[in-house]
């Protein structure tokens, strides 16, 4: 009887697992697609929405004090979004780590000279929490999400932001009376 219940346990973990995944993919903006709403609170009180940003590129990077990955790719970004904001480019880093790491988060941000706020600021998130660490995502002028960046076999760099970054920065602008 006992091995029975525990075969039972078993399998009701394991399909809540499958669904729990299921919704986790469901909740993952599609590239090509429009990007879902994204509204974020800085510390500095300044209101971060992504609908508000047409005419911008944006990249969305999401990222922890504790990853090992998230810190090699620091530096790469805050090089390219000095270098191409002038251009048109927007960024926010969010940081995923517990609340109660908050200063160490944005302290590590404000060292790199990078917009940041934490996930738990984030309202509402069509993004969803981030599946893994580090993730970025392209967002184009129109509002499009274009790009979604895993360090899969190494951190990102310069040359990969850029590569992502600089054909949208280069095309016009929609126009506002496009529907997009």
């Amino acid at each position: 009887m006992r091995t029975r219940r525990r075969t039972a346990v078993l399998w009701l973990v394991a399909l809540a697992c499958a669904l729990a995944g299921a919704r986790a993919r469901a909740a993952t903006p599609a590239v090509d697609a429009p990007a879902p709403p994204f509204v974020a609170q800085t510390p500095d009180g300044a209101r971060f929405d992504l609908a508000q940003l047409r005419g911008k590129v944006v990249l969305l990077h999401f990222w922890a004090t504790w990853c090992d990955s998230c810190r090699t790719e620091m530096p790469a970004l805050a090089h390219v979004y000095a270098d191409l904001h002038a251009r048109g480019l927007e960024l926010l880093a969010v940081s995923a780590d517990d609340p109660r790491e908050r200063r160490a988060a944005l302290e590590m941000a404000q060292r790199y000279h990078l917009p940041a706020t934490l996930l738990e600021a984030v309202r509402p998130n069509g993004f969803g929490a981030p599946p893994v660490l580090p993730l970025t995502y392209v967002i184009d002028r129109g509002g499009v999400l274009r790009a979604r960046l895993l360090p899969v076999r190494a951190p990102l760099t310069e040359d990969s932001l850029r590569a992502a970054l600089v054909p949208l920065l280069d095309s016009p602008p929609p126009e506002s009376g496009s529907g997009q």
